[in-house]
């Protein structure tokens, strides 16, 4: 995956193909479609999971119900718990009870493109959340720059490792989900910013592995196989909080916590307190709330039959399209901006500043 992808072009509003939000009923007491009636459509979200990342239901749900409401447009949210039948299931289900418009996290390209070809042949308009569903050519696209997001991570270990004065220090890479695109851009961005020290000889090229569905037991098994086969690693790139702390866990075990640089994804509540404690150098901040709303902007005009505009795109490596997108920017975390997620309103004092933390969110400057 090449780092150029995105190309944000003013022009892109102009490949819509015709998405209207049409077909299907309309809200929630079967209504007639927003092109023939003032009363908008319906909008069906699947998420993922609530395992690979308390995100989902934490904060995603929340803020999409929050801006439907707002918007006074029916929804109906529903999870697949990494179920790929239930997640065709789900959509088959919305469609039938009236939703207008799709917006998913596919579970994997495949399945996100048998949902989405199904929806576009019913006449309802897709949206690709988050995760981009290679060669589905869904209607719209909505993310953060996931490319940037591994270039901040990169970068964090790079410090980490700068600031204990590591000297040709061995890192192991633990790769988010090798059927999850996001994966593969994250690695995308720190390939560019750690495979020029690899060749350069600054820094030892260690153990590199994808964790299948982000599954957090799966990484920890994974990174205690690589700290066998190699006891000097001194860096874990981990694509996200999960696997980050997965890695903390085998670490502190062999009381190594704190001495390797990890990195992270997600600004969870346990990467921040990984972050207060010293065992993790970094996380990646994604606004959720920003990306919640981004997307419920299109989903709403979509199911009132507008054509909204985009104001970018994306190329989707497998057919070369471009999809309209709304790519948002990520922040790199680390000690000492934490308390910027709590001022977000991200998470709250009191989720993160338990017990032990108390002290220390103190010393951050959490108010």
């Amino acid at each position: 995956m090449r780092k150029g992808i995105l190309s944000l072009t003013a022009t892109a509003a102009a490949l819509t193909l015709g998405l209207t939000a049409c077909g299907g009923g309309g809200g929630q007491g079967g209504t007639t479609t927003a092109q023939n009636s003032q009363k908008p459509g319906k909008v069906g979200v699947i998420l993922p999971d609530s395992k690979s990342s308390a995100r989902w239901e934490t904060a995603d749900r929340k803020y999409l119900e929050e801006a439907f409401k707002a918007a006074g447009v029916a929804y109906d949210i529903q999870n697949a718990q990494n179920d790929k039948t239930a997640f065709q299931t789900i959509a088959d289900q919305m469609m039938t009870n009236g939703a207008t418009v799709l917006m998913i996290v596919n579970l994997d390209s495949g399945t996100g493109k048998t949902v989405i070809d199904k929806a576009r042949s019913q006449g309802v308009a897709t949206i690709d959340y988050d995760r981009l569903t290679l060669g589905g050519g869904a209607a719209y696209y909505v993310s953060f720059d996931n490319t940037k997001v591994g270039t901040l991570q990169g970068e964090g270990l790079a410090k980490c490792l700068a600031d204990k004065k590591a000297s040709k220090p061995i890192v192991a890479y633990l790769n988010g989900s090798p059927t999850d695109n996001n994966a593969t851009l994250f690695k995308a961005g720190y390939d560019g910013v750690l495979k020029p020290k690899f060749d350069s000889g600054e820094y030892v090229k260690g153990p590199d592995q994808a964790v299948p569905e982000w599954d957090n037991t799966q990484a920890g098994t994974i990174f205690e196989q690589m700290l066998t086969s190699q006891p000097k690693i001194a860096g874990v790139l981990a694509a996200n909080d999960g696997l980050g702390n997965a890695a903390i866990t085998v670490l502190k075990k062999n009381n190594l916590n704190g001495k390797v640089p990890v990195t992270g994804q997600d600004a969870t509540v346990q990467g921040l307190q990984n972050i207060l404690a010293g065992d993790q150098c970094m996380t990646v901040y994604k606004a959720v709330k920003k990306e919640a709303d981004a997307g419920a902007k299109l989903a709403v005009a979509l199911a009132k039959g507008e054509k909204p505009t985009a104001s970018g795109s994306v190329k989707d490596p497998q057919t070369g399209q471009d999809v309209p997108s709304e790519l948002l920017e990520p922040q790199a975390i680390t000690l000492d901006n934490v308390k910027d997620v709590v001022a977000d309103g991200y998470v709250t004092k009191q989720e993160l500043c338990t017990g032990d933390f108390a002290a220390k969110c103190t010393e951050a400057g959490i108010q």
